[in-house]
């Protein structure tokens, strides 16, 4: 058991080191350049960067550490040791990252290095690299595209090592004590008032669109990394032939379920109705099944979120 202890913990900082790392190489080689705020601290972060140059990773640092320690002192000790490592991680690799190579994207349809040998008319679709004199033609769709893979690969690794994203959410999670709105409408609420910091900052529509479009990619991302590409289906039947039906469940597709009783709105009757999960693969194979058992049995699938348990995903270790 320790040594299985051990390598979880192993490969928990080391999923938290390389999302860190992620997350930073997408922060400043393809969020900064085009000028996006994706929300958190980051997003609010590179606006500033822009507005007024110092660098990312210290306006960052500069609103992440009084929200770590306001948030412990209204929330309590929530913010375990691995969200205050990947706070850190974060910082320096952002700041190794900035310093060393600076703030030239990686997606870009050119790039000029003397804006004054360009057309006016021309001049008017690049986008100038940041506390830089070059200039480069914006491929704003692709790099949104990837720069949404990589936060959300690297959001997805750090949540996956049992670390939270800290920052903004902590802002979210006191209003919300105090207010008791859904924190999922507060993390909406403050995301985009973040996003829309880069309109007001540079007066173009599109940036915070394409801030959106990113945090949109990023989330599913970050459920295919946390939860993986397996889709289960919860379905609860209802049929006359439950015997016929157990029957196939458990030995031609061998899954278990919860056999149990109901009575019916309309009639009083009493019937039996099965509860079973299952891959997408396998609810195809039931649903053929079950009309040739049952023609007339009523079926009700549902999409499962995540499973745990026997035979699916083990239960969280602490």
């Amino acid at each position: 058991m320790k040594r299985n202890d051990l390598k979880q913990q192993f490969g928990a900082y080391l999923l938290l080191i390389f999302g860190s790392l992620l997350f930073a190489l997408g922060d400043v080689k393809f969020v900064n350049p085009y000028l996006l705020a994706p929300g958190g601290t980051y997003g609010l972060a590179n606006v500033l960067n822009t507005v007024w140059p110092w660098k990312i990773s210290l306006y960052a640092l500069c609103m992440d550490v009084p929200l770590l320690l306001v948030g412990t002192w209204i929330l309590g000790p929530r913010f375990g040791i691995k969200t205050v490592i990947s706070t850190i991680l974060i910082f320096a690799f952002t700041w190794v990252i900035e310093t060393y190579w600076g703030y030239m994207p990686l997606i870009h349809n050119g790039l000029f290095t003397n804006a004054a040998e360009l057309e006016a008319n021309f001049k008017n679709t690049l986008v100038q690299v940041p506390h830089s004199e070059n200039f480069f033609v914006p491929d704003y769709f692709l790099n949104t595209l990837v720069a949404g893979g990589i936060y959300g690969l690297a959001i997805g690794m750090i949540f996956k090592s049992g670390a939270t994203s800290g920052g903004s959410d902590i802002i979210s999670m006191i209003i919300h004590k105090y207010t008791k709105i859904s924190l999922g409408t507060l993390v909406l609420i403050v995301d985009s008032c973040i996003t829309l910091t880069s309109f007001i900052a540079f007066g173009q529509l599109r940036l915070p669109i394409y801030s959106i479009l990113l945090i949109a990619i990023e989330s599913k991302v970050i459920d295919l990394v946390v939860e993986g590409v397996k889709s289960y289906k919860t379905a609860f039947i209802v049929t006359d032939k439950i015997e016929e039906v157990r029957n196939y469940i458990l030995q031609d597709i061998k899954r278990g379920g919860t056999c149990f009783s109901g009575k019916g709105l309309y009639q009083g009757v009493e019937r039996k109705m099965i509860y079973v999960t299952l891959d997408r693969s396998d609810l195809v194979k039931l649903k053929s099944h079950l009309r040739a058992i049952d023609p007339n049995a009523f079926v009700n699938v549902v999409e499962s979120a995540e499973i745990m348990g026997n035979g699916f995903k083990a239960l969280p270790v602490e």
